[in-house]
């Protein structure tokens, strides 16, 4: 669809009426709506509201800068500084042409004032900061420029521009597609939402939920104030859920199976008797083997066989992209908590 992009040219007026209509004509030559100083010639702090709907309804914004500084507004700048800020302010592209020889520039088209050559200098260097700029002697140069540079950010910056009323789609095809959009979106948030639900149920017949309990017996030795080692046993019935969401966090690291037994079995020795104290930690072997067994068949986990650091096998441990959901979702703090 073909577009025309909507360009606002801000620059002083009297010293620059020449320069505009060069620059006017070499935008409308590229089929771009110029918008300006034109539609206001007079300008004052009651237009300021209508300059700012002109601005807002532009794609680009093209700064020419001659000699003169501009009329001071009430907040202490010139028209064509206000303008430029607030079209940097709502986020429109700026193409800046700023005269190369200001010493050529005829005394009548030069700022006289002491106070607003600063400030016309000052201006300069707000817009040079950060942004590629041209630079212009002669009204000549002004039209070839402004092609180049507005090109060059059109095709970078792409805007939204104006299209012809008969080219795009009718009032009624624009509501249609808006609610197939909203349609749309109510679906993907119901399929979410089964996913989450299915995400957990057993992947095979008869399997036991996620939020199911699984017991699991081990042991661990003290040593006592008179040396004395002392065995004990524990148990922990927890839920896979539960049990999955305490070893998470470290499986991100791809940790061998002898660290998540040992990192498991001191957890549940925790949570099983409120303390961290004791050595030798361990679960029953054949009932961790479970465990890894019933996180693959979730689908939170998964093993594979590699060389260790010192050139062993072993066998290591890490997440799937479903168990990191889970994990995220059963250990992130919420609002309160």
């Amino acid at each position: 669809m073909e577009k025309r992009y909507q360009v606002f040219v801000s620059s002083t007026y009297a010293d620059l009426k020449e320069e505009r209509q060069h620059v006017l004509q070499a935008l409308m030559e590229m089929d771009c709506i110029p918008a300006g100083m034109e539609l206001f010639p007079a300008a004052d702090e009651e237009q300021w509201e209508f300059i700012k709907k002109i601005i807002n309804d532009c794609d680009y914004y093209l700064l020419i800068i001659g000699g003169r500084y501009g009329s001071i507004t009430v907040d202490g700048i010139s028209y064509t500084e206000k303008e430029f800020d607030y079209a940097v302010k709502i986020g429109l592209r700026v193409v800046a042409l700023i005269h190369g020889a200001p010493d050529d520039i005829p005394f009548g088209k030069s700022e006289q004032d002491p106070d607003l050559r600063e400030k016309l200098l000052s201006f300069k260097d707000k817009v040079m900061n950060g942004r590629l700029i041209k630079f212009w002697r002669n009204i000549e140069d002004l039209p070839g420029l402004v092609a180049l540079s507005l090109t060059k950010t059109i095709k970078a910056y792409p805007a939204v521009g104006w299209v012809r009323a008969s080219n795009v789609a009718s009032e009624n095809i624009l509501n249609e597609i808006n609610e197939l959009r909203k349609e749309n979106a109510g679906l993907q948030s119901s399929i979410a939402l089964l996913e989450q639900q299915i995400s957990t149920k057993p992947a095979i017949d008869g399997m036991a939920d996620i939020d199911s309990k699984f017991t699991v017996h081990g042991e661990y030795k003290v040593t006592t104030p008179s040396r004395t080692i002392r065995h004990y046993n524990f148990e922990c019935t927890i839920s896979w859920r539960e049990m999955f969401s305490t070893i998470a966090p470290y499986l991100v690291e791809h940790p061998s199976d002898v660290t998540v037994k040992m990192k498991l079995a001191r957890s549940l020795k925790e949570i099983k008797t409120g303390s961290d104290s004791g050595n030798s930690v361990t679960i029953n072997d054949q009932e961790f083997k479970t465990i890894a067994i019933q996180l693959q068949a979730y689908g939170l986990v998964k093993t594979r066989y590699s060389k260790t650091t010192k050139g062993g096998m072993a066998l290591f441990w890490s997440l799937t992209p479903k168990g990191e959901q889970l994990m995220i979702e059963s250990r992130v703090v919420r609002e309160g908590g």
